[in-house]
């Protein structure tokens, strides 16, 4: 049972990492679930600080991955209807793979900003340019963190590695 929890939680903290560069996944809570499932073998010691604030930093990504592209838009001057097209238009991207994720977001920007304002595709663009880097740093900072759990992870097989060998 435990060889089975250790595979498993391996596989989820690799598919975090996948998760964090694809908007479908919520890449850090499911890596955090595969920290979680360690805790689970017996002999393993429990840690509830570790587990706490792994948790709280997976939720708390997982919130930004929403806030930081509209809140992109905002700092380039977009209005509610780029921050709605951001949203609209990630959503959007996810069925247009491999790059509809990337496009989308820019995309839903710059047609919220035109039925916004359509005198001022130049403002539209604007905003869009910033929903666009608003939602590369939210990736770039939930890939981040996935790699810190798959490092807590491989840490705590190391610690209690006479639970597994």
């Amino acid at each position: 049972m435990e060889y089975f929890l250790l595979i498993l939680g391996l596989l989820l903290v690799i598919v975090g990492i996948i998760g964090s560069l694809l908007p479908a996944l919520p890449g850090p809570p499911i890596s955090w679930v595969g920290i979680l499932l360690l805790y689970f073998c017996p002999g393993m010691e429990t840690n509830y600080w570790l587990l706490g604030i792994t948790l709280v930093i997976a939720v708390v990504i997982g919130i930004l991955d929403y806030v930081i592209p509209a809140k992109g838009t905002k700092y380039f001057g977009g209005s509610k209807y780029g921050i709605w097209g951001t949203n609209i238009g990630l959503v959007v991207g996810l069925f247009f793979p491999p790059f509809g994720f990337l496009i989308g977001p820019f995309l839903g920007a710059l047609v919220g900003e035109l039925i916004y304002n359509s005198n001022e595709g130049k403002r539209a663009f604007k905003a869009a340019t910033g929903s666009f880097l608003g939602f590369l740093a939210g990736t770039f900072i939930k890939f981040l963190v996935s790699l810190l759990f798959l490092g807590v992870f491989f840490v705590l097989v190391w610690q209690n590695r006479g639970v597994w060998f």
